[in-house]
């Protein structure tokens, strides 16, 4: 399979790892904070109360609230089956909606690494998935052609990312397959 391509990109949670973070936990916190702040979250889920920190300027707060369970969450992380196929005879990128801190925690915790030459988290760049600055930027530091890189994921959002950005994609559960 990576014959086929000049390098080959992963998503972290779901597809390397499986971080262990109480997501409803987060959002209640994340909700917390913006409340704290005279910000109305009604209904939101993460994602929207994303938006409303970007869109009130409380971002950096609400940022380092879900980092610090993304962390934690790295350090009682499970390795995955994927990440087996490790190291690679091409050059490896991680593209994640975690935070780049996060994701270093996992891969360092899991002893793979060493076998990423590339990594952008959702704190890396000005966007994330399924925007395709984040997926390009992860390419472009691993100096290939996007059409010539594979993206693993697992999820509609990586699969999105992936068209967007002009790389093939692939699904975990394809590949394990």
């Amino acid at each position: 399979m990576t014959a086929e391509y000049d390098a080959i990109v992963y998503d972290l949670d779901g597809t390397l790892v499986e971080l262990d973070v109480d997501w409803a936990a987060v959002a209640d916190d994340v909700a917390a904070t913006l409340r704290a702040h005279d910000v109305t979250v009604d209904g939101a889920d993460l994602w929207g109360m994303l938006t409303l920190a970007d869109e009130t300027g409380h971002r950096p707060v609400v940022e380092d609230v879900i980092a610090e369970y993304e962390r934690e969450g790295a350090r009682a992380s499970v390795r995955l089956a994927l990440a087996d196929e490790l190291p690679l005879d091409v050059p490896v990128g991680v593209c994640s909606l975690n935070s780049e801190r996060a994701c270093r925690i996992a891969l360092e915790v899991h002893g793979i690494d060493g076998h990423v030459d590339a990594l952008v988290g959702r704190d890396s760049v000005a966007t994330e998935k399924p925007d395709p600055e984040p997926l390009l930027a992860t390419v472009e530091s691993l100096s290939v052609a996007p059409e010539r890189t594979l993206f693993i994921g697992d999820s509609e959002r990586d699969e999105e990312t992936a068209n967007r950005a002009g790389t093939a994609f692939q699904y975990v559960r394809a590949r394990l397959a």
